[in-house]
């Protein structure tokens, strides 16, 4: 396995357009350095990014072929680079062989710590197992309970487009407009040309706001009250709040999208439930949660990823809640063959204070993610910030001494007041994949940076070597 087809792989990731900045990473200061005045201060997400065509794999199979590494090499490596003091003094860290299944590095790898953004692997692993990457989600119109009513139906997009459905693209991909074209067309058939417009977002159940984010994370834009239908373009990024209800802003589009086909639309647009069995109107589908999933890891969108959680426990039959989708996550994970020991989440997102994950369970879940005997898992792999090249990534490892390990880490970054996390796959100076996990939860006050580059400094150690 070559580093040159590592590289031409992200190089090809680059050309989709698919790149956004870790907000979390990309502006440092104030909010993530700076010691918190009132209550824990919130995680660093980021803006969605723009539309992109959805990517074909770019990762090669296992190889045994290269020669592996032995762990009194990666020790030696890398031990040094661990105990800096830009890490904290609470720093564990796990290094993986997934071809042979042999841990090289385990460095208080079984201790929960805080995992920020890196929860989302779980939630990852979680969704492509239940639901599938290549599930599509339907937005449907319903015929409502009386003749002269219709009822919007969500399932879990909320990258729903206001115009047309762009087939090609991950936002967007089911569009508004060409769902008010297809309800018309049956509503002309049947001589109605005047309804009411309900809608009906009853899939997902609890509070849309989690108890355990922090006050200022929805205000400012860090994440969205998490509905089951929502428009892409109000999906929450900093300084862009989304509507107090998703649901409702998504209805109102469609209410005007239909208009637009000349039906009159009478009344207020209100929330409502559909009857099961109702004749369908109209359906549009989302873009397969594979490639949403994409999104979400690329650019470590939160509102994405409790979305995806909410979809993972809808499978299983579970709360489709915070709470109950945060469980969920863990009970899939575990039954994927994980030994999860005291992990814990309080959301699907890690934004939310409370989540405890051992580095040692990220590292089992990427190393499952590895393998060819698990190709459902794969599209965890492929979503993943590529070094120096895209997404939460895009602004690391480009200059010495991390830049020549660009293009060939790909890697999620998680980061909190005092957390620095970076888990993911990189390709060693022999040609072997190794699956590592960071993970510190006691970065000095004002040491988001260094610690971002301490972490890099460490990734781009076991890249370059070859350790036997």
């Amino acid at each position: 396995m070559p580093r040159a087809r590592w590289l031409a792989a992200a190089v090809a990731v680059l050309a989709l357009g698919y790149v956004a900045a870790d907000v979390e990473d990309a502006v440092p200061g104030a909010l993530t350095t700076d010691p918190a005045s009132a209550g824990p201060a919130p995680t660093r997400p980021t803006p969605s990014d723009p539309p992109r065509t959805p990517p074909t794999s770019a990762l090669p199979a296992l190889s045994a072929q290269a020669p592996a590494p032995t762990s009194e090499s990666v020790s030696r490596v890398l031990d040094p680079l661990l105990s800096v003091p830009a890490l904290g003094p609470q720093t564990s860290a796990t290094v993986l062989d997934p071809v042979s299944g042999q841990v090289l590095l385990d460095r208080t790898g079984s201790i929960p710590r805080t995992p920020a953004s890196t929860a989302k692997l779980l939630t990852a692993a979680a969704v492509l197992s239940t639901v599938g990457g290549g599930t599509t989600l339907p937005t449907r119109v319903v015929q409502g309970a009386t003749a002269d009513e219709v009822v919007l139906v969500g399932s879990g997009d909320v990258m729903l487009g206001t115009g047309r459905s762009v087939l090609d693209q991950v936002h967007g991909h089911a569009g508004l407009l060409t769902l008010a074209e297809q309800v018309a067309v049956k509503l002309r058939a049947e001589q109605r040309t005047k309804v009411a417009v309900r809608f009906d977002d009853s899939v997902f159940t609890g509070p849309s706001v989690s108890r355990a984010w922090a006050a200022t994370d929805v205000p400012i834009g860090f994440v969205g009250p998490i509905t089951a239908l929502g428009l892409d373009r109000n999906l929450a990024r900093l300084g862009h709040r989304s509507p107090a209800d998703p649901s409702q802003s998504a209805a109102d589009a469609f209410a005007a999208a239909l208009r637009a086909q000349g039906i009159t639309v009478v009344g207020l647009v209100a929330r409502s439930r559909a009857n099961a069995g109702s004749p369908v109107l109209g359906e549009v589908r989302s873009a397969p949660v594979g490639d949403v999933l994409g999104v979400a890891l690329t650019t470590s969108n939160n509102t994405l990823a409790e979305v995806l959680a909410r979809l993972t426990a809808q499978a299983m039959k579970r709360p489709t809640t915070f709470e109950g989708s945060a469980l969920a996550v863990m009970d899939q994970v575990q039954t994927l063959g994980v030994n999860i020991g005291d992990a814990h989440l309080s959301d699907g997102s890690g934004l939310g204070a409370g989540s405890e994950v051992p580095s040692r369970v990220l590292a089992d879940v990427l190393g499952l993610a590895s393998q060819d005997s698990t190709p459902a898992l794969r599209p965890m792999l492929a979503g993943l910030p590529v070094s120096g090249f895209n997404g939460t990534l895009s602004d690391r490892f480009t200059t010495p001494p991390t830049h020549a390990a660009a293009g060939v880490v790909r890697a999620k970054t998680g980061t909190l007041t005092g957390v620095n996390s970076l888990a993911g796959t990189t390709v060693d100076a022999d040609g072997r994949l190794l699956v590592f996990v960071l993970m510190s939860d006691q970065v000095p006050v004002g040491g988001t940076t260094l610690a971002r580059r301490a972490s890099d400094r460490v990734a781009a150690a076991l890249t370059a070597c070859g350790c036997r």
